[in-house]
């Protein structure tokens, strides 16, 4: 996918896709408001078969918008992230067009994961606020990963003795998948062995921590998570 291609519809456009990775990629190299290299950042944005010069129109545009700042200090060209730049970044993650930009490569996984962890510790901020910049996920390896990660800190926590309840699960994902999703990509880790999904009985039961758990194929109950 070249940055270089587009259409009238910036919603609709794979450059709108490489913005976001872009923007991702300066986030997470400069720590969310430190200046990086120009050219660190495009090393680590472009993908085979492309060149420098091809993100040159795409920096140009994210100046003029408003998301980066661009200074030259020492004839080395520095680039940095704005709030615009930030909130743009937020409202770009949160769009489902963002799961073939994910799944394109480790590095914007990383960089998406690491997104997620630092709006989940950001414990001080208000909660719609951090509400507002969580993107969705739209890729079964970014919601591998993030659930993976779930399960362990619960696991480690609440010493759940590896049996660590689903709808706990989904309630830490909270709005960052749909249900059906959540459930799809659950039984397929299910499938690959990485989880084993088991039914059993959960103390104090309520209609809502069993609607919040799993129902399979065929109508059984999964209340129950186990690497």
């Amino acid at each position: 996918m070249s940055p270089k291609a587009h259409t009238a519809n910036e919603n609709n456009h794979p450059e709108a896709q490489v913005k976001t990775r872009l923007l991702l990629a300066l986030w997470d190299l400069g720590e969310g408001k430190n200046e990086v290299n120009k050219s660190d950042l495009t090393g680590k944005v472009k993908r085979t078969g492309e060149k420098s010069g091809d993100y040159q129109s795409l920096y140009q545009l994210l100046e003029k918008e408003g998301a980066i700042s661009i200074a030259k200090k020492k004839r080395v060209e520095k680039i940095s992230l704005t709030e615009m730049g930030l909130d743009m970044l937020g409202d770009g993650l949160k769009k489902s067009e963002f799961e073939d930009e994910a799944s394109g490569g480790a590095r914007t996984v990383k960089a998406l994961l690491k997104w997620i962890r630092h709006f989940d510790s950001a414990v001080s901020a208000p909660a719609a606020q951090v509400k507002s910049v969580m993107p969705a996920i739209g890729a079964y390896e970014v919601f591998k990963q993030v659930v993976l990660e779930i399960y362990d800190r619960l696991n480690r926590d609440y010493n759940f003795d590896n049996l660590v309840p689903i709808y706990r699960i989904r309630r830490e994902m909270g709005e960052r998948v749909s249900r059906d999703l959540f459930n799809k990509w659950l039984m397929e880790m299910q499938a690959k062995d990485i989880f084993q999904l088991m039914a059993g009985e959960v103390p104090d039961i309520t209609p809502d921590k069993r609607q919040d758990s799993l129902v399979i194929p065929g109508g059984g109950l999964r209340y129950y998570a186990k690497r």
